[in-house]
């Protein structure tokens, strides 16, 4: 008599994403950077207790930091520690990247913003977009090409 073997589901590693960022922004590079965290705001991360739809990022003294990211705390959090939702968290990166994302958005007017929270390794890594602001008339026209596709897709399924 064979086993049955239970199929896992497929474990995802994105904790939040950011749709509105694209929506937004135009999107010309992506750079990944570790977050430094406490040990609560790991525990609600894996409980998906984090909002980053209004967060930014911001480079300060040359270290970049992560601000308005809203990390829920769970109700099990420690008595002795009080957390802070809203505490700004510092963004781990190589001086490389550090340097040449200085001087694109402080000379070219590029802005960092952040589009998706994931795991990797086991550790929490945030995905930056080096971004440009979208005009009214460019978001318009995001919309309309998108209608599109989705005109053409169900054409193409009707035949």
């Amino acid at each position: 008599m064979a086993k049955h073997k239970k199929q896992k589901k497929p474990a995802t590693n994105t904790i939040a994403l950011n749709k509105k960022a694209r929506h937004d922004f135009s999107i010309e590079e992506n750079y990944e950077a570790g977050v430094v965290l406490e040990g609560w705001e790991v525990k609600s991360l894996r409980a998906g207790r984090i909002q980053i739809k209004e967060s930014y990022v911001l480079i300060k003294n040359g270290e970049a930091y992560l601000f308005g990211a809203h990390i829920s705390p769970l109700p099990t959090a420690s008595t002795h520690i009080h957390p802070d939702p809203l505490r700004s968290r510092k963004l781990l990166m190589h001086r490389r990247e550090l340097d040449r994302l200085i001087g694109l958005v402080d000379r070219k007017g590029y802005t960092l913003v952040p589009l998706a929270l994931y795991w990797s390794r086991g550790r929490a890594k945030l995905d930056i977009g080096l971004a440009k602001g979208k005009q009214a008339h460019d978001k318009r026209a995001t919309l309309k090409d998108r209608d599109w596709k989705r005109e053409q897709g169900r054409i193409l399924k009707k035949s």
